[in-house]
């Protein structure tokens, strides 16, 4: 009796050809910034809730045939009295393999599915700079990548306003 895989189980075979795939290859901090511009004011008690502005933009870059660069763009503004408390930027990015996947459904996959992954990365790095700033922690909400799709696909279809020359 012979065994292979030293005594393990038999190594399943690879995915079957044709069979929709999307591998996450790599994913890294592209550019980041924590702005404190305030301190050591700002870290007082504040009276006042701060206003906290979050913008959330999705960038997608095609590498090779089958390879996406997805960068997931986050920027943050706290404020209060018109004095700004913290300001973040972070682009949080990832290289994904997409095979398989029928074109008329790719892109939806590289604009909701690769960002709904990178995003619990990205809001774990938002928190913990925001703390070590010295600010209690910044949880942000989760993300509707498919509203966000949706919107920016019909700003896309909208016919943009023309100027008439003269």
């Amino acid at each position: 009796m012979a065994t292979t895989g030293n005594g393990g189980p038999a190594p399943s075979p690879g995915p079957q050809q044709g069979q929709a795939q999307l591998t996450v290859l790599g994913q890294y901090i592209k550019d980041f910034s924590f702005e404190n511009p305030n301190a050591p004011r700002s870290l007082t008690p504040q009276q006042t809730q701060p206003a906290i502005n979050i913008q959330i933009n999705v960038g997608v870059q095609q590498l090779a045939q089958t390879d996406y660069e997805i960068s997931l763009k986050l920027e943050g503004k706290a404020e209060t009295a018109g004095t700004v408390l913290f300001a973040f930027d972070l682009t949080f990015a990832g290289v994904f393999r997409v095979q398989n996947v029928p074109a008329e459904t790719l892109q939806p996959i590289v604009m909701i599915e690769c960002p709904r992954l990178l995003f619990p990365f990205a809001r774990e790095i938002v928190a913990t700079s925001v703390r070590n700033g010295g600010f209690p922690p910044l949880l942000l909400d989760p993300v509707d990548f498919v509203a966000l799709y949706q919107q920016r696909a019909a700003q896309m279809q909208s016919p943009q306003p023309t100027t008439p020359s003269s």
